[in-house]
């Protein structure tokens, strides 16, 4: 299993491309499920999910073209497609869920494993499960398998979703797209990947219309040949924004509107960092003394994503002062305090809450990554730390950054990759 050293303190200077969004690119693949005619996904990030999901698709039928640099999809789908998705394919990411969707929409059947993912929560499919019912799926659970089939075309209902959930609005959505008559979906999520795959269903054809939370679908009978370049990746361009404060750096950071992480800009020139920002760049420089925030809430976009959670939490330990960090989304989220402790945080846990004791002295340690972001703020951490850090388990950071060791390495890190 491969392993990164990091030899640390790093100081970041440069400039760094931010990668195309893997949470965009996810349900917008999942959703070329729906099509006859061809469709080409530009600005596709390298990493592994998105391979994961490349590879559903072709075991259901897909045939798929990828350009040279591995950034560009075009995808055409067979006549008589499968719909079985395997627990083989989609036991390594939740996402895979997002197939069940699409595959009853445009086949009335459906064999989906329940998925697989990062050990973060329970994250159930209750509400994915839930809404599609009420389009006209009819399911059991059996054998770990989703047994799905609907009696013709699915029918357009008025769904409220109990609690904010971006792959169950995801999966309605798409669904919906090939109903018969109008879907009114209330209280949706409204990431801006959300958005994005809208902009994308919208461009091939699809009716849909959002006011606040609340979006309108009107199905349509099929859709239309399209081309579509994938949104940036507001995580990995946070993770940089977040780096770059943390280690008194200076960097560019380009190809992302900054509009989609003011929030997470704000609260970053509230911890020191100078920030200015122009329509496609942001320019950050980060503090000699960082100050602490005092609160933290992870919540639904608009709000802090939780996604950036374990980033802002080291930047915190190096912090002047206490932090109260607040876990509203997942329930089993802090899994980094541990290996931070290894490298001499001073963190309290009481269930969804920590408190974080700033001005710590990172010193390096071997560390073991649990999930996706846990993984980076174990790299952010290994910047900051005297010594040579050694982070095992970096599979999890191989799914969702694309080769994040070359663009640290342009940027001044001292990180190499083990076999």
């Amino acid at each position: 299993m491969d392993k990164f050293i990091i030899d640390g303190p790093c100081r970041i200077k440069g400039k760094v491309s931010i990668s195309g969004s893997k949470n965009a690119s996810l349900p917008i693949l999942a959703s070329t499920l729906l099509f006859d005619k061809p469709v080409i996904i530009k600005n596709l990030p390298r990493v592994k999910d998105i391979n994961t999901m490349l590879n559903l698709l072709k075991s259901l039928g897909s045939k798929i073209e990828i350009s040279k640099d591995k950034k560009t999809a075009r995808i055409l789908n067979k006549k008589n497609m499968k719909t079985f998705a395997s627990y083989s394919l989609v036991k390594t990411m939740r996402g895979s869920i997002l197939v069940l969707g699409p595959l009853i929409a445009k086949f009335h059947k459906s064999m989906t494993s329940l998925p697989g993912g990062c050990l973060i929560g329970a994250r159930p499919v209750d509400y994915h499960l839930a809404a599609l019912k009420k389009l006209g799926m009819n399911y059991e659970i059996k054998d770990g398998y989703i047994i799905a089939k609907s009696k013709g075309k699915l029918k357009g209902a008025s769904i409220t979703f109990p609690k904010l959930s971006v792959g169950a609005t995801e999966n309605s959505i798409i669904a919906a797209c090939l109903a018969k008559g109008k879907t009114i979906l209330k209280n949706c999520a409204i990431e801006p990947e959300i958005k994005d795959l809208t902009n994308f269903l919208n461009l091939s054809g699809a009716k849909i219309k959002w006011k606040g939370r609340t979006c309108k679908i009107k199905g349509v009978n099929s859709l239309n040949q399209t081309e579509y370049s994938v949104m940036p990746d507001r995580i990995e361009a946070g993770t940089f924004c977040v780096a770059a404060t943390l280690s008194k750096g200076n960097l560019e950071i380009n190809n992302l509107n900054p509009n989609v992480i003011q929030k997470e800009l704000n609260l970053l020139k509230k911890a020191g960092a100078n920030i200015k920002t122009n329509k496609n760049k942001i320019t950050i420089k980060g503090p000699e003394k960082i100050k602490s925030l005092k609160s933290i809430k992870t919540k639904e976009y608009p709000g802090i994503p939780t996604d950036l959670q374990a980033q802002l939490m080291v930047l915190m330990c190096k912090a002047n002062g206490k932090t109260l960090i607040t876990e509203s989304i997942f329930e089993n989220r802090f899994m980094h305090v541990a290996e931070l402790q290894r490298l001499g945080a001073s963190i309290n846990i009481n269930k969804n809450k920590a408190i974080i004791h700033g001005n710590t002295n990172f010193v390096a340690a071997e560390l073991m990554s649990s999930d996706l972001r846990a993984s980076v703020a174990l790299v952010l951490a290994a910047i900051v730390s005297n010594g040579k850090s050694v982070i095992n388990r970096i599979y999890h950071l191989d799914r969702g950054y694309e080769k994040i060791e070359n663009k640290l390495k342009k940027i001044g890190i001292k990180i190499k990759r083990l076999k």
